[in-house]
């Protein structure tokens, strides 16, 4: 089985064999590992080396392995690797694997395979096979991008990681206030000031609580749009233009709302200003869609 990865990279070879195989700059970017420690070696012996992944909570996996290197006569490069844990709270028993570094124009193809097994019987296996192995090539297709962005791009890991976060926070948090405002004040709560600010709209009382549901649930599948189509700018753009056009239309209507707590005017302002964070950071965002998870067919 396996997981593969792979992903062009517009740079020298010495540049990216420097930046994945110093053991300083790969900890960089790579999110599987927290620390890599190279142990002396003698110049005919593989690199052994140790690891350490923080898990968070103060706590960490430890680990060790083993690296060759080695350039054929066409320029490809490949680095294999041995790895293994003694540590309990590692669900990687032992592991091997490559990476490859292919020549092609302009650009490497820059690959990797590995596989592992893992620890506490069938239930490692279940575990593995639903959680932590979906994670792990995630994880590995994202720091790849992360590398790419480093190399081609000069934006730093952790300038990638923290506009990572600041876009998933800003971006969670607009499609959750579309979200909660279509469930709770409409379609739940059927809150007063929703109906009273939709009854200067829809003058018929007959088609009030229809109205009220629609937009309901049109918030809700908004706030959908928001988190499957994630990598998408339109619609924080939509969000941020309503937002802002909703402003002026409440004053016409009904300004005594401007005045409340809570009101339309700070609420507004607030998720158009998330959604122009969210934009911002948006820009040359590492993603895992990038790679490629499955070798060429020959």
């Amino acid at each position: 089985m396996g997981i593969y990865v792979e992903i062009p990279i517009r740079c020298s070879m010495e540049d990216l064999w420097e930046k994945t195989q110093s053991p300083e700059l790969h900890q960089e970017w790579d999110l599987r590992f927290s620390q890599i420690e190279y142990l002396p070696r003698n110049p005919e012996e593989p690199q052994k080396f140790l690891y350490r992944t923080r898990i968070g909570f103060g706590l960490a996996i430890d680990g060790s392995g083993e690296s060759t290197g080695s350039k054929d006569a066409d320029g490809v490069r490949t680095s294999s690797l041995k790895f293994w844990s003694a540590d309990a709270k590692s669900l990687i028993k032992t592991g091997s694997g490559y990476w490859k570094y292919v020549p092609t124009g302009d650009s490497i193809r820059f690959f990797t395979w590995y596989d592992y097994e893992t620890r506490f019987g069938a239930l490692g296996k279940v575990v593995d096979r639903l959680i932590f192995r979906p994670l792990l090539e995630w994880a590995t297709a994202w720091s790849f991008d992360r590398l790419r962005l480093w190399i081609e791009r000069g934006i730093s890991p952790d300038i990638s990681r923290d506009r990572a976060l600041i876009y998933s926070l800003a971006r969670g948090t607009v499609a959750f206030i579309w979200f909660y405002h279509g469930l709770v004040p409409k379609l739940i709560r059927h809150d007063p000031a929703e109906l009273d600010l939709l009854s200067r709209v829809v003058t018929s009382p007959n088609w009030l609580m229809t109205a009220v549901n629609v937009v309901g649930w049109t918030e809700i599948f908004f706030a959908l749009v928001l988190i499957v189509f994630w990598r998408h700018r339109w619609p924080l753009w939509v969000t941020l233009v309503f937002m802002l056009l909703g402003i002026p239309a409440v004053a016409i209507s009904a300004p005594g709302y401007l005045g409340a707590a809570f009101n339309p005017l700070t609420l507004n302002l607030a998720v158009a200003a998330l959604s122009a964070v969210a934009l911002a950071a948006g820009r040359d965002l590492a993603t895992a869609a990038r790679c490629r998870r499955k070798p060429a067919r020959s």
